[in-house]
């Protein structure tokens, strides 16, 4: 779960999970396209904090299998907090939290931030730059927003994901919706909601406070 958490958070938002410059990925790169995610990369990386609700659905028509539910995250800087799959996830630029209410625990792990599985913020504004070639894909109407999708594929030929669809608002440059189709043609769905923008936030929103859930009886595993 916790690895499926970062993963879908540093594509999207994550919102998700999972996101460094490859030039292979870089030379065969559309122009357009890459204009299109060059510009929403830049003008979230300028915010000095970002937050917003997102829908995530998990759909497989082979094996009829649907799951929907909502999320939300907030990132500032390096560091982030996200709830989703009823588990809360701390990021405090050095540890990661993830805090499981349903089992009453909390696993707590060293993060590297130069490891390519710790997923941090801007990664996620620049997941597309590496191991990717994209093209221009469709403009379509969602919401009354104008989005324009970009469509990238994994370099990787052994790779469990056939293409990525980023989906970017062209009024705002915000990324709206990505869509991550997999070889077994499961389609993983994040949309953005609400975002905000440089807010006043409280630092203790990105600290974790054990004490509290050692009251709490909770597991605290290192």
């Amino acid at each position: 779960m916790m690895k499926k958490i970062r993963l879908k958070f540093g594509i999207c938002i994550a919102l998700i999970l999972t996101v460094l410059c490859s030039n292979l990925a870089l030379a065969q790169g559309d122009a357009m396209a890459k204009s299109i995610l060059d510009k929403a990369s830049s003008t979230m990386k300028a915010y000095s904090n970002l937050s917003m609700d997102f829908d995530y659905v998990l759909d497989n028509k082979a094996e009829d299998v649907k799951q929907e539910m909502s999320g939300d995250v907030i990132l500032e800087g390096e560091k982030y907090v996200v709830n989703l799959f009823g588990s809360t996830q701390i990021f405090d630029g050095t540890n990661t939290y993830t805090i499981i209410p349903e089992n009453e625990e909390v696993n707590i792990s060293d993060s590297d931030l130069d490891e390519e599985n710790t997923f941090t913020p801007s990664k996620f504004y620049s997941f597309y730059e590496s191991g990717y070639t994209y093209v221009l894909g469709e403009l379509k109407k969602i919401n009354g927003k104008n989005i324009q999708f970009v469509k990238l594929t994994p370099i990787d030929t052994n790779s469990e994901i056939t293409n990525i669809l980023v989906g970017i608002d062209t009024k705002t440059n915000h990324i709206y919706q990505v869509i991550e189709i997999g070889v077994n043609q499961t389609r993983t769905i994040l949309t953005a909601k609400n975002i905000k923008t440089n807010q006043q936030i409280n630092a203790s929103v990105f600290s974790f406070d054990q004490k509290k859930y050692e009251e709490l009886n909770y597991m605290i595993n290192n």
